[in-house]
């Protein structure tokens, strides 16, 4: 199978295990997805991650994180740039998502990371998501 956004597949199933309340989602692993792992959970989104090694490329699975109502602490997971249209910004024309409320995660010469790190390194990349 070929995929040709793998940050989009990502999303996508960690979109679909919120709506049927999974607890672990499963995912082929990559380096650029567990960094975006790395923010959700130092960011409160997700309860923890690991990696799997197998035959292939690993597996990344991730521990979803609820409310005591059984509510999602992700509300959504928004791709932005995607490979037929890139979107990039620079240090001065990082987005705010709900006012600072959401994150933003970017892809910079400095590695992955949030609106807010970005900002405090004084560095620009490619916008990769939204998450609220």
């Amino acid at each position: 199978m070929s995929l040709t956004d793998p940050v989009a597949d990502m999303l996508t199933r960690i979109r679909n295990a919120l709506q049927v309340k999974k607890k672990d989602v499963n995912i082929p692993s990559s380096r650029m997805k567990v960094e975006i792992a790395k923010i959700l959970k130092d960011e409160g989104y997700i309860k923890n991650f690991r990696v799997t090694e197998d035959s292939k490329q690993g597996i990344l699975n991730l521990t979803l994180k609820y409310t005591n109502e059984n509510e999602s602490v992700i509300t959504e997971l928004q791709r932005t740039s995607r490979p037929g249209c890139r979107i990039y910004c620079n240090k001065g024309s990082i987005p705010k998502i709900l006012g600072g409320m959401g994150i933003v995660i970017l892809s910079t010469s400095e590695g992955v990371a949030t609106g807010k790190k970005c900002k405090e390194l004084g560095v620009g990349g490619e916008v990769i998501c939204y998450i609220w």
